[in-house]
């Protein structure tokens, strides 16, 4: 069974969000073994500069460097990724397994992103949409478009 880690910057603390995630984490269950971890977002204030910008971005990166899995594929949401629909999403998770990843990393940052450093070590820049989300919204999107993928493959009626 496939093993997915959907990797965040940031604490859920919206008991919908919260609710929202475990679901899916239950749907999953069937599918892959998932594991999400949490990190925390470096704090700045209202109007940071680009070096605070900058600094607390490093920050983020190390703490992520220090938890991703070792092998396997990552997967680096950011707007500057390649645009799937869910069927190419699903034949894109397809495509990684059938050369033997056994891990997926998905790879959400916080509100200000993902440090470059990390973002160069993706196998993939994954982006959902031009448009920005509240990241908390974001890690239900991306573990429904999951779960979409993996009825994809198996030929379900959940995609229409």
């Amino acid at each position: 069974m496939q093993k997915v880690t959907v990797l965040c910057v940031g604490k859920l603390k919206e008991p919908f969000y919260i609710q929202a995630v475990s679901e899916y984490q239950k749907r999953l269950s069937r599918h892959c073994k998932l594991e999400i971890v949490e990190l925390p977002e470096q704090k700045l204030g209202d109007d940071p500069s680009a070096a605070e910008i900058e600094q607390g971005l490093q920050k983020e990166a190390a703490m992520i460097e220090e938890k991703l899995p070792k092998g396997g594929v990552l997967i680096a949401m950011c707007v500057e990724g390649k645009e799937l629909s869910s069927v190419q999403l699903s034949q894109k998770m397809q495509e990684f397994a059938s050369r033997g990843a056994s891990q997926l990393t998905f790879l959400i940052g916080s509100s200000f992103g993902l440090h470059p450093s990390v973002k160069a070590k993706a196998d993939f820049k994954l982006s959902v949409s031009p448009m920005t989300f509240p990241h908390h919204l974001f890690r239900v999107m991306l573990l429904e478009q999951i779960y979409r993928a993996y009825q994809i493959e198996n030929g379900t009626k959940y995609h229409k």
